[in-house]
Parts: structure tokens; sequence; C-alpha cells
């Protein structure tokens, strides 16, 4: 009888899937080109695009003046005011402030030795001082605003005060981050800020700063700039420990918008539209959706919304009146709008109207979620839309490898970008990818030794990451991301446990109830799992609770408990050994924290500092007698 009815539904499947293949793709310029590859003998692949890198800037503002020229007018951001209503930049109005913040900067002496450290949220002010550093040769330092909002200790915060020794920090509100700056700045450091006025030390306001009258020393200044100069510093998540600070070179910027405009031709078309949430402090807000307007002369709303239950409702907001020409997102982001978009048709018309591409963050994003998608834009404009992802790092500026063409899986991650040469070396039984090209990191600020172990003999950038073929026989077939080498583990019988493979399972057969999972288990008996649910799936198992019901209640429900437990078993029943059986697992109701890094500048799970940051839940897993809170197999399933 399960057969019969496993069939039914892989018939059914399959049906739906020829329906949404055979349906129109919307037309859009995108990369042709394509890549070679060549094997050693000794394992290794090498891959290099057939296309080469176009020419590009030597700084990123020349864009600025260019579009400053030609279009004045136009809009580059806007950001909503107190009064909820847009706050406008034009092109012409950021090129005069940029200016007059550049020689503000030059003032100062400030340089890669004294940057200037930014504490703030997206917004107008801080897009500009990031320009205006970018345009006479000051680099910048965008921190993560937890480090200062969140954090008891500062001591993340105070780490990296100590390796920029900025000349100059920027605070978005004075009382917002004044016991931060109290506990951790010295009071002779000079603040600008740009609300929240700080009469007990030297400061100075944001708008007296961008009245400075610029002189010849700024066009000298923007002149003197060399590519490989620094542009700006970004942290990375400290997976690894504290915060290492990612040197960030002009050539590196300037060279990933190239790369990024040959892979997306529709962008030299048309002005692109952004609406968009991403932190700057990190690399793919703060360098390729920041950038990627300004190169190519659009225009960025930014997006006061967060893809949380609470926050996703600015974003629909803001997705209301503006129909993005391009959307990014993380999987969770997208989990949370789809309710949204499936009961209300005015806002899916107008966020399908002309959006080109749409960009998830790594490759955590469940096949039923793509799926959904993929019926949703086809109910609503009767076309496919392309639905892609790629892999790229805080040390890549960030894009390297990227999906550029139709594809009905979620989780590739494409070929290697123009420019970028690539290599997939063997490590284990694994393959780790490689990268070299004029986007890659010089290496970290201040810290020799961590460079050197970033990179191979033969100079390549090691992501840490591995992939897999989607094809063996056809690179152009392009990658699947094949999860990080340092997670896996052995369980204490020594068995072996390849997490990438494992959670890709998981997230297939737990599909559409879940949206992620951190495997537990190093040093263990079995194995567990940390599960990120998918809520709105989950909600549906509850229709009768009302709508405003906590994230917490919901996955508490006998129904939601009931349903996991059924697959969990089932799942456990298909397993071949220790390494690929899941005995026990917990429902998370704190999606994973980006900004605590369990999840990594390239969009995945951190495994190692989910199970760290959450360890009680972990040992609560394992404890005997079992928790409440804990499902478990049955007895005679286990080994």
């Amino acid at each position: 009888m399960r057969g019969r009815i496993a069939e039914r539904i892989m018939s059914t499947q399959r049906a739906t899937t020829q329906l949404r293949h055979k349906s129109p793709v919307r037309p859009v310029r995108l990369r042709t080109s394509g890549a070679t590859m060549e094997k050693r003998a000794d394992g290794t692949f090498l891959i290099c695009p057939d296309e080469p890198l176009e020419k590009y800037p030597r700084v990123l503002t020349e864009r600025l003046t260019y579009w400053a020229s030609v279009a004045p007018e136009r809009v580059l951001a806007a950001k909503r005011g107190r009064d909820a209503q847009w706050r406008y930049l034009t092109y012409g109005e950021a090129l005069r402030k940029v200016c007059s913040l550049g020689q503000a900067l030059l003032d100062r002496k400030l340089s890669a030795d004294h940057p200037v450290a930014i504490l703030s949220e997206n917004d107008l002010e801080h897009l500009l001082l990031m320009f205006a550093g970018q345009h006479v040769g000051v680099p910048t330092a965008s921190i993560a605003p937890p480090y200062s909002l969140i954090s008891k200790d500062f001591a993340k915060l105070r780490h990296v005060m100590k390796t920029l020794e900025p000349g100059l920090i920027f605070v978005a509100d004075g009382e917002r981050y004044r016991h931060a700056l109290d506990s951790v700045v010295d009071r002779e450091t000079e603040v600008v800020f740009a609300q929240g006025p700080l009469s007990d030390r030297r400061a100075i306001s944001f708008e007296r700063l961008a009245a400075t009258t610029p002189t010849a020393s700024v066009d000298a200044a923007h002149a003197a700039i060399q590519p490989d100069d620094v542009a700006k510093f970004l942290f990375s998540s400290g997976s690894t420990g504290v915060p290492k600070a990612v040197i960030n070179t002009h050539r590196m910027i300037c060279s990933n918008q190239q790369m990024i405009l040959q892979g997306f031709r529709f962008l030299e078309e048309e002005p692109p539209v952004l609406l968009d949430w991403m932190p700057w402090n990190h690399t793919a807000g703060g360098n390729h959706n920041t950038g990627l307007p300004l190169y190519n002369g659009g225009t960025l709303y930014i997006d006061d919304g967060r893809p949380t239950a609470a926050g996703i409702a600015e974003t629909v907001k803001n997705l209301r009146e503006i129909a993005p020409t391009l959307y990014f997102n993380m999987p969770r982001g997208y989990e949370e709008l789809l309710a949204y978009f499936r009961r209300d048709a005015q806002l899916r018309e107008n966020f399908f109207s002309r959006v080109k591409f749409m960009f998830y963050a790594g490759a955590g994003l469940s096949q039923a979620l793509w799926d959904a998608y993929r019926d949703l834009m086809l109910e609503t404009c009767g076309e496919r839309i392309l639905i892609a992802t790629g892999l790229g790092a805080t040390e890549t500026a960030p894009m390297a490898l990227q999906c550029t063409w139709d594809t009905e899986h979620a989780g590739s991650i494409g070929i290697p970008m123009p420019g970028v040469e690539t290599k997939l070396a063997p490590v284990g039984s694994k393959l780790e990818v490689r990268v070299k090209g004029p986007n890659v990191t010089p290496g970290y600020w201040k810290e020799p030794e961590l460079t050197a172990r970033a990179f191979d003999k033969e100079g390549y950038y090691r992501f840490g990451d591995a992939a897999r073929f989607v094809d063996p026989d056809d690179i152009n077939q392009g990658l699947f991301f094949d999860g990080r080498l340092a997670e896996d583990f052995k369980l204490a019988s020594g068995t072996f446990v390849n997490i990438g493979p494992l959670r890709a399972k998981i997230l297939h057969w737990f599909a559409p109830y879940v949206t992620d999972v951190a495997i537990a288990g190093p040093d263990r008996r079995d194995l567990g799992i940390l599960v990120f649910p998918n809520l709105q799936a989950c909600r549906g198992l509850t229709p009768n609770l009302p709508a405003s019901t906590r994230a917490a209640e919901v996955l508490r429900h006998a129904a939601v408990a009931a349903k996991f437990a059924e697959l969990l078993e089932s799942f456990a029943e298909q397993a071949t050994g220790n390494s690929n059986r899941v005995v026990r697992a917990m429902l998370m109701d704190e999606p994973p924290s980006l900004d605590a890094g369990e999840i990594t500048d390239k969009g995945s799970l951190n495994q190692k500092v989910i199970l760290a940051r959450r360890a009680a839940l972990a040992e609560e897993m394992y404890a005997e007698p079992a928790s409440a809170r804990v499902l478990r197999i049955r007895e005679d399933q286990r080994d």
C-alpha cells in the first residue's frame, strides 16, 4: 500500500514539474558563455570561464560621477523617514555630498591605519559616508549593529576597534549607541552623529560634516587611488573565533560589479530597482546590493523590514509600493513572504510585474519553497522567472560562482563568473572550492598567519566549502553546494557523518515543514537535529489557532508534534545506518541569526556556531530522562 501511495505522489509531482517546465521563461538577457574544465592526475579539477572579464572602473564612484552627469535627478537611494514617507537621494545630490564628506575626511588625515568606523543600520547617511570614503581613498568599516546594541560585554566591538584604530566614528543615533561608545571608544576620538547629539564628548553632526566645502584636494585624492588600495574593511561573522577584518580593495569591488553585469546583461538595458534589507556590514548587502544600483544607474530602496514573523510586515508594506526588477532575500524571507503573496493578489501582481531575477542567499532554499514560488509566478503572470543562487564570500567581494540560467532544482551554485579561475581540490571524500581572480582579497588586516592559511600553494583562496557536479561530464550543468568541510564529524562509534548530503536529504524528506536544520552528534551515540521550521506550513497543521498565535505556541501544538514525529519515524525507517539515521529532534522557535554568525557570509547555516550558541538546547535534546520538547524515534528503530 505504501509503495502504491508513494508512486501516485511521485506521478503527481512529475506532472506538476512538467507543467512548470513547459511554461515560458520571462525573456531577459543573461550570460550565454560557459566554462571549460580539465582534470589533473591528483583528482583536482580546474575550471575557467570562456568569457573574459571586460574593463571595469578604477574606483566605484567613477560610476557615481558618470550617472550624476547624465541623470542627475534620477534617484540613487531612498529610505523611509520617521514620518514613514520616503526620503530620496538623487545622483546629483549624492555626488555633491560625497565630495563634501570626502573633503571632511581628508581634512582629518584619515587613512587605512586610521579609517572610519560606521556604527549604523542601513540608512542614507551611512551610504553617503561609505561612498565618500571610497571616492577619496579613505577606508570605511561598517560594523554589525548588534555588537553595539545587543552585546552586554561589547567584546566583539572592542576587538573590532582595537583592530581598526579608527580616526573617526559615525553613529546613526548618539543616544542609541551611547552605551557602546562610552564603554569602548576613547572620548578623544571624534564621533559623527546623524541624530541624538553627544554633548559630553568630541562630536559633530553629520549635517555639519556634509556641509564642508570641497576643494581641489578631493579630485587629487580621487585621482591618486590605486586599484589595490584598501576601499573598505568588512568583518567576517567570526565563525572561527573573533571577527576578522577582510581587506576589500577597489579592484575587488569594481571587478565584481563587472562580473555581475556580465552574468546578468539585462542590467545594462534599464536602470535596476532594488528593495533590500540585507545589512551593510555583510558583503551581500554592503558590496553586492549597494554597488549594483550605483554601477548600473539604478535605485536602491532601503527596506527596514526583516525576514522574521514580526519584521516581514514592513517589507510587505514596501513591496505594495515598489516593484523591484531584482529581488534578494534569505530563504527565511521568502518563506515569510509566501503566505502574504498567496492571499494578496495585488501584492503578488505588483511584485511579479517586472522582476527579472530572484536571488536567494546560500543553498538553503528547500525544493518545496522553490516549487511554491514557481507555482505562484505561473499563476500570477504565466511565466517562469529566474530563481538562482551562487557561491561567494566576504573574501570574494562577494560573487565568485553563480547560476545564471533557468533550472528546476534549488541549490545549484552555477559556474565561475568571468575573471574567476576555480579549482575543485580533493579533501577527503569531498571537493573543496578554491578561487583566484581580481575580486579575491589580498588577506586579513594585521593577520598574516590567518592570511597565509586562507590560500593554497598556488594562491587560490580556500572557501572551506565543498561542491559536487550536477553532471560530472558537463561542467556547464553547474555545481551543487556540498556543505562545509569543517562540519563533518564522527559519532562516538567512530562512524563518519557527511553533513552536506544528509542535510539535503532531511530537507527533502521533511518538506514543506522545515526550512533548515543543524545536525548534532559529534562524539555522541546517535544523531539529533535542531529544526528551523517553516512556520507557515506548520500553521497549516493548526487551522483552528488564531493567526496571531506566537511561533512557540504553534510549534508546541499536538498536531505539529505529531507531524514531525511521523516524519522522524519514516526518515529513520529508510536509514542505512547510524551515519544517516536521525534519532531525535527539537523545533526551534528562534530563527537562525545572521548577526550572531549562525548564518555565514555565504548565506548557509553555520553548524558549529549554531551548536555552540544553542549548546543548552543540544544538551537538552540528549538528556535523560527525555525532555518533553524532544521528539525521538521508537526504541526498536535504534541500533
